[in-house]
């Protein structure tokens, strides 16, 4: 999972989220704002994917539930799971702090993030809350990751390989940050804002 970036000149600013109402416009500054790409998976957001708009903070008395920099477009299974465990893993390091990337690393070896610190109980809760060392996930990682190697052998660089799926089937691209650890490659900066 990367650092997440929230627009000082977002329309959904000025949008509130309205439990059990229309939230499509919203839903759709949010898919255009994060690349077309679930906030915690790092894996595309598709015509078949069930988008939902998870209230990171999903307390019922937290006054800025509802507000922008707490909303975050994301895969269903994710909010639904991340939602029944919020208490249980609380204080959680925002995905929108600074220094994210630096307290939660990802593990080549394993394919999967973890706190930097172990001391760092803010990130260790992330982790879990979403399920960042998930297992499943960090095999899927591997396979991916094993998979684009095997290709890159027809391109001449990882640049203009990723470039090429960006090109052809953003759908393809999934595990960002840990893509541009494995490859060094900003691959982040290559995907184009969604008009």
């Amino acid at each position: 999972m990367r650092k997440q970036t929230k627009h000082s000149n977002s329309l959904a600013k000025d949008i509130e989220y309205k439990k059990g109402g229309d939230n499509s416009i919203l839903r759709e500054i949010l898919f255009k704002e994060q690349k077309g790409f679930c906030s915690y998976t790092e894996t595309y957001l598709g015509r078949t994917d069930q988008k939902d708009i998870d209230h990171f903070n999903p307390s019922q008395d937290y006054s800025e539930r509802n507000n922008y920099l707490n909303l975050f477009l994301c895969k269903s299974q994710w909010n639904k799971e991340k939602s029944n465990k919020w208490t249980d893993f609380q204080p959680s390091l925002s995905p929108l702090n600074d220094d994210f990337e630096d307290r939660i690393s990802y593990n080549k070896e394993l394919k999967l993030f973890e706190a930097t610190d172990e001391k760092d109980n803010e990130a260790k809760h992330l982790v879990k809350l979403l399920k960042l060392d998930d297992y499943d996930l960090s095999i899927e990682r591997k396979k991916y990751i094993e998979l684009c190697k095997e290709l890159m052998n027809y391109f001449d660089s990882p640049t203009i390989y990723f470039q090429k799926i960006i090109q052809k089937s953003p759908i393809e691209l999934k595990f960002i940050r840990s893509l541009e650890i494995e490859f060094d490659v900003h691959i982040w900066d290559l995907i184009p804002e969604i008009e």
